[in-house]
Protein backbone atom coordinates (compact mmCIF):
# COMPACT_ATOMS: atom_id res chain seq x y z
CA UNK A 1 0.00 0.00 0.00
CA UNK A 2 1.30 3.38 -1.02
CA UNK A 3 2.37 5.73 2.42
CA UNK A 4 0.20 8.22 0.77
CA UNK A 5 -2.96 5.94 1.28
CA UNK A 6 -1.64 5.26 5.05
CA UNK A 7 -1.79 8.26 5.64
CA UNK A 8 -4.79 9.35 4.35
CA UNK A 9 -6.92 6.40 6.26
CA UNK A 10 -5.12 7.64 9.65
CA UNK A 11 -6.24 11.61 8.89
CA UNK A 12 -10.05 10.10 8.02
CA UNK A 13 -10.36 7.33 9.32
CA UNK A 14 -14.25 7.14 9.28
CA UNK A 15 -14.79 7.60 5.36
CA UNK A 16 -17.56 5.08 4.04
CA UNK A 17 -16.88 2.14 1.70
CA UNK A 18 -17.59 2.12 -1.88
CA UNK A 19 -19.64 -0.52 -3.23
CA UNK A 20 -20.01 -1.23 -6.96
CA UNK A 21 -18.32 1.28 -9.03
CA UNK A 22 -14.58 -0.87 -9.59
CA UNK A 23 -14.72 -4.27 -11.53
CA UNK A 24 -11.89 -6.71 -12.33
CA UNK A 25 -12.98 -9.19 -15.83
CA UNK A 26 -11.44 -11.83 -16.64
CA UNK A 27 -8.97 -10.66 -18.80
CA UNK A 28 -7.58 -8.84 -15.71
CA UNK A 29 -8.71 -5.33 -17.02
CA UNK A 30 -10.35 -2.62 -14.89
CA UNK A 31 -13.92 -1.12 -15.12
CA UNK A 32 -15.20 2.04 -13.65
CA UNK A 33 -19.32 1.77 -13.07
CA UNK A 34 -21.74 4.40 -12.67
CA UNK A 35 -24.42 4.79 -10.85
CA UNK A 36 -25.95 4.60 -14.42
CA UNK A 37 -24.32 1.43 -15.51
CA UNK A 38 -24.74 -0.36 -11.77
CA UNK A 39 -29.23 0.25 -12.65
CA UNK A 40 -28.27 -1.74 -15.70
CA UNK A 41 -27.22 -4.91 -13.87
CA UNK A 42 -24.35 -6.74 -12.64
CA UNK A 43 -21.10 -6.88 -13.09
CA UNK A 44 -20.71 -10.42 -13.76
CA UNK A 45 -23.36 -12.23 -15.83
CA UNK A 46 -25.68 -14.68 -13.98
CA UNK A 47 -25.87 -18.30 -15.41
CA UNK A 48 -29.03 -17.75 -17.38
CA UNK A 49 -29.64 -14.72 -16.02
CA UNK A 50 -29.08 -11.24 -16.39
CA UNK A 51 -27.06 -9.79 -18.99
CA UNK A 52 -23.24 -8.43 -17.44
CA UNK A 53 -23.13 -4.77 -17.10
CA UNK A 54 -19.36 -3.87 -17.12
CA UNK A 55 -18.72 0.07 -17.46
CA UNK A 56 -15.87 1.68 -18.89
CA UNK A 57 -12.95 0.06 -19.01
CA UNK A 58 -10.33 1.71 -17.50
CA UNK A 59 -7.25 3.02 -20.09
CA UNK A 60 -4.97 5.49 -17.87
CA UNK A 61 -2.26 3.22 -16.82
CA UNK A 62 -0.93 5.66 -14.04
CA UNK A 63 -4.84 5.16 -12.40
CA UNK A 64 -4.44 1.33 -13.18
CA UNK A 65 -0.47 1.17 -11.47
CA UNK A 66 -2.35 3.29 -8.49
CA UNK A 67 -5.12 0.68 -8.23
CA UNK A 68 -3.15 -2.54 -8.35
CA UNK A 69 -0.96 -1.22 -5.82
CA UNK A 70 -3.74 -0.69 -3.27
CA UNK A 71 -5.35 -4.08 -4.29
CA UNK A 72 -6.23 -6.09 -1.05
CA UNK A 73 -8.76 -8.56 0.54
CA UNK A 74 -10.32 -8.25 4.08
CA UNK A 75 -11.06 -10.74 6.39
CA UNK A 76 -14.36 -11.57 4.70
CA UNK A 77 -12.62 -12.39 1.58
CA UNK A 78 -13.53 -9.02 -0.65
CA UNK A 79 -11.15 -7.56 -2.78
CA UNK A 80 -10.70 -3.54 -2.29
CA UNK A 81 -8.81 -0.84 -3.84
CA UNK A 82 -7.64 1.58 -1.20
CA UNK A 83 -8.48 5.10 -2.63
CA UNK A 84 -7.05 6.97 0.08
CA UNK A 85 -9.37 6.83 2.88
CA UNK A 86 -11.90 5.12 1.17
CA UNK A 87 -12.37 1.32 0.31
CA UNK A 88 -13.80 0.85 -2.96
CA UNK A 89 -15.21 -2.75 -3.20
CA UNK A 90 -14.46 -4.87 -6.26
CA UNK A 91 -17.24 -6.56 -8.29
CA UNK A 92 -15.09 -9.98 -10.03
CA UNK A 93 -16.45 -10.95 -13.10
CA UNK A 94 -14.46 -14.24 -12.11
CA UNK A 95 -11.58 -14.53 -9.32
CA UNK A 96 -9.53 -11.83 -7.85
CA UNK A 97 -6.49 -12.42 -9.92
CA UNK A 98 -6.06 -13.30 -13.49
CA UNK A 99 -2.67 -15.12 -14.50
CA UNK A 100 -0.56 -14.65 -17.15
CA UNK A 101 2.05 -17.59 -17.67
CA UNK A 102 4.83 -16.93 -20.22
CA UNK A 103 6.57 -19.14 -22.52
CA UNK A 104 8.95 -19.54 -19.56
CA UNK A 105 6.34 -20.84 -17.59
CA UNK A 106 6.48 -18.36 -14.81
CA UNK A 107 3.11 -16.80 -13.69
CA UNK A 108 2.71 -13.32 -13.17
CA UNK A 109 -0.42 -11.63 -11.94
CA UNK A 110 -2.85 -9.10 -14.11
CA UNK A 111 -0.94 -6.80 -11.51
CA UNK A 112 2.63 -7.48 -12.80
CA UNK A 113 3.65 -9.47 -10.01
CA UNK A 114 5.57 -12.53 -9.92
CA UNK A 115 3.80 -15.06 -8.10
CA UNK A 116 4.52 -18.75 -7.15
CA UNK A 117 1.83 -21.96 -8.11
CA UNK A 118 1.32 -24.09 -5.53
CA UNK A 119 -2.37 -25.56 -7.20
CA UNK A 120 -3.93 -25.69 -10.01
CA UNK A 121 -7.39 -26.42 -10.43
CA UNK A 122 -10.29 -27.04 -13.36
CA UNK A 123 -13.68 -26.76 -13.74
CA UNK A 124 -16.40 -28.35 -15.58
CA UNK A 125 -16.07 -25.89 -18.85
CA UNK A 126 -12.16 -25.81 -18.99
CA UNK A 127 -11.57 -22.98 -17.35
CA UNK A 128 -7.85 -23.26 -15.75
CA UNK A 129 -7.69 -21.39 -12.02
CA UNK A 130 -4.24 -21.44 -9.85
CA UNK A 131 -3.52 -20.93 -6.21
CA UNK A 132 -0.37 -19.11 -5.83
CA UNK A 133 1.16 -17.24 -2.77
CA UNK A 134 -0.69 -14.15 -4.36
CA UNK A 135 -4.23 -15.98 -3.91
CA UNK A 136 -6.65 -17.50 -6.39
CA UNK A 137 -6.96 -16.80 -9.74
CA UNK A 138 -8.31 -17.62 -13.41
CA UNK A 139 -5.09 -18.18 -15.89
CA UNK A 140 -6.11 -15.85 -18.87
CA UNK A 141 -7.11 -17.47 -22.01
CA UNK A 142 -4.31 -16.66 -24.22
CA UNK A 143 -2.44 -18.41 -21.80
CA UNK A 144 -3.95 -21.69 -21.49
CA UNK A 145 -1.52 -23.59 -23.84
CA UNK A 146 1.25 -22.61 -21.27
CA UNK A 147 -0.73 -23.76 -18.78
CA UNK A 148 -1.35 -27.12 -20.77
CA UNK A 149 2.53 -27.18 -21.40
CA UNK A 150 2.75 -26.68 -17.02
CA UNK A 151 0.75 -29.78 -16.61
CA UNK A 152 2.36 -31.80 -19.12
CA UNK A 153 6.06 -31.72 -18.00
CA UNK A 154 4.31 -32.07 -14.71
CA UNK A 155 5.03 -28.59 -12.86
CA UNK A 156 1.71 -28.36 -11.99
CA UNK A 157 -1.39 -31.71 -11.15
CA UNK A 158 -4.49 -30.93 -12.23
CA UNK A 159 -7.39 -30.75 -9.98
CA UNK A 160 -11.23 -30.96 -11.37
CA UNK A 161 -13.15 -28.33 -9.76
CA UNK A 162 -17.41 -27.12 -10.07
CA UNK A 163 -17.23 -23.30 -10.91
CA UNK A 164 -19.63 -23.04 -8.42
CA UNK A 165 -17.38 -23.95 -5.41
CA UNK A 166 -14.68 -22.07 -6.00
CA UNK A 167 -15.54 -18.61 -4.08
CA UNK A 168 -16.08 -20.91 -0.52
CA UNK A 169 -13.38 -23.11 -1.27
CA UNK A 170 -10.62 -20.12 -2.38
CA UNK A 171 -12.11 -17.41 0.28
CA UNK A 172 -12.92 -15.27 -1.74
CA UNK A 173 -16.48 -12.80 -2.27
CA UNK A 174 -17.13 -11.99 -6.13
CA UNK A 175 -19.95 -9.79 -5.48
CA UNK A 176 -19.13 -7.90 -2.45
CA UNK A 177 -22.34 -5.48 -3.61
CA UNK A 178 -24.39 -8.21 -3.67
CA UNK A 179 -23.79 -8.83 0.62
CA UNK A 180 -26.44 -7.95 2.66
CA UNK A 181 -26.43 -3.90 3.75
CA UNK A 182 -25.67 -5.56 7.66
CA UNK A 183 -22.49 -7.26 6.39
CA UNK A 184 -21.34 -4.31 4.92
CA UNK A 185 -19.45 -3.08 7.72
CA UNK A 186 -15.18 -3.17 7.34
CA UNK A 187 -14.08 -6.23 9.53
CA UNK A 188 -12.14 -5.63 13.09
Amino acid sequence: MDDIVRQAIAKWPNVPDCYGWLGLDARGSWYMRDDRIQALGPFAAASGGSPASKGSRLQHEKLIDFIQRNYERDARGCWFFQNGPQRVYVELETTPWVWRVDADLSVTAHSGQPATVQACVLDETGHVYLQTDLGFGLVHTLDTGWAAESVERGLWTVEDVLAADLPARFGYVPSPQALPKEVRVKPG
